[in-house]
């Protein structure tokens, strides 16, 4: 089914459109309240018909609470293209799926978007759980997902443009400043999957090399609130303060935050850092119980710039003055350009293997500072850390310049000195330079 919206209905999403047209694919069970048509099987190459991108997030399940704002920032992109002229003269036509915080659901949604709907491109996921459930699909079909969101690296496919952070642009960085600034010895705090089994596996071993310490480690299911065990083992193995690294996702961190204020833990002793919680997380959380502790991104909503100041305009324009605008948001909101330019500098968006080629060495004039899209299909980008203000945006207590990415992390031994480089394909995914056969 494709359904059409319209301004009436875009404002039941959130979002008033003006000017511009967009077709949203949809099997989410509350939108039986919009107009359904059949969907027009795809017309060839070089036709009069739009081009096809899908968007696959969770609407729905305990990663909501995230993934919502994601979509909106890449339809604001997507409305923006379209009101300029399109990609190569043709408008995006948008064919939406809910991963539902399902991971099989996540891996049927991306085959149907590329099998049923002949999508040109996937703008999608969150978790690296949904990441890594859909990649075999992209791989087996040898399609293309643009990935927006900071994750654990170990990790370097040629189908996937990953434009969050990679470790050593998110948590290498944290870990070093809080080592600088809170203190050596951390308790380790994560949703049970890879992502924070796999952060945490590189945190412990940055601290084993730099002198640091891991004194607790506990992990809840995803979406799980019951977290009193883990206040409890907080408080008795820092009764005087120390510090906490969170790598908890979606709804838990609403429990987690609340019970540690409840408990008397306030980020005067018991400082809490960050890597899944930006500004929309804040509101969810309440300011009152995240206020004064940290978050570790590319990217806030206070970055001082012209550009980012435009774009959070032209957001709360569209969405309402009361948005906030997010990391993960603005790597989804800019891999929807990268794509354009990619598609225009190929001529043609369905001819994967050339828009792939041509996105390598593109450049973006994005929100958070420029970034470039590596050999290795990362993103270089700008390292912060921020921390909660009385509003619920970060103030930035650190910033460093732009830091090439590396998918395969220097601390873990099995993965030390690896390199990804899509560019060449005698190299691809992973490869150690010392081993590349010297033909000089």
């Amino acid at each position: 089914m494709v359904i059409r919206i319209n301004r009436r209905r875009f404002l039941g999403y959130g979002m008033a459109t003006a000017g511009t047209s967009m077709l949203l694919k949809a099997c989410n069970a509350n939108s039986n309240s919009l107009e359904v048509q059949s969907a027009p099987k795809p017309k060839p190459s070089g036709s009069d018909a739009g081009i096809r991108v899908g968007l696959l997030h969770s609407l729905s399940g305990t990663m909501a609470i995230s993934e919502t704002a994601v979509v909106d920032a890449e339809r604001l992109a997507i409305e923006e293209i379209n009101a300029a002229g399109g990609v190569l003269g043709k408008q995006l036509d948008v064919f939406e799926e809910d991963g539902g915080s399902d991971w099989p659901q996540f891996a049927a949604k991306a085959a149907k978007l590329i099998d049923v709907d002949r999508v040109a491109t996937v703008f999608g996921c969150w978790t690296s759980a949904s990441r890594k459930a859909v990649l075999p699909v992209f791989e087996s079909r040898d399609h293309l997902l643009w990935y927006p969101v900071q994750y654990e690296g170990q990790e370097c496919s040629q189908n996937i443009f990953y434009t969050g952070a990679a470790p050593n642009q998110q948590i290498e960085p944290a870990v070093e400043w809080l080592l600088e600034n809170k203190g050596t010895r951390m308790f380790l705090v994560g949703s049970d999957y890879v992502f924070p089994r796999t952060a945490n596996a590189i945190v412990r071993e940055q601290l084993k090399e730099k002198g640091g310490e891991v004194v607790g480690e506990e992990y809840l299911p995803l979406g799980s609130t019951n977290v009193a065990a883990i206040v409890t083992a907080i408080q008795e193995t820092f009764p005087q303060g120390g510090v906490i690294f969170n790598t908890l996702n979606g709804d838990s961190n609403v429990a987690f935050f609340r019970q540690l204020r409840e408990a008397g833990l306030g980020p005067d002793t018991h400082p809490v850092m960050s890597v899944s919680i930006a500004e929309e997380e804040v509101r969810q959380i309440g300011v009152e119980y995240s206020i004064g502790h940290y978050a570790a991104w590319n990217y806030f909503q206070t970055v001082d710039t012209p550009r980012n100041s435009q774009w959070v305009s032209d957001f709360q324009a569209r969405y309402g003055s009361d948005r906030v605008t997010t990391d993960p948001m603005e790597a989804a909101y800019i891999m929807v350009y990268l794509w354009k330019q990619a598609v225009e500098k190929a001529q043609t968006a369905y001819d994967i293997a050339a828009v792939r080629r041509a996105a390598i060495g593109q450049t973006f004039d994005a929100p958070e500072g420029p970034v470039t899209i590596n050999a290795n299909h990362h993103l270089k980008k700008a390292v912060r850390i921020g921390k909660v203000r009385p509003d619920g945006l970060f103030e930035i207590v650190y910033s460093d310049d732009p830091v090439e990415p590396k998918p395969w992390n220097d601390f873990v031994p099995t993965s030390k000195g690896f390199k990804c480089d899509w560019s060449d394909p005698s190299l691809g995914g992973k490869y150690r330079p010392e081993d590349i056969p010297d033909n000089t």
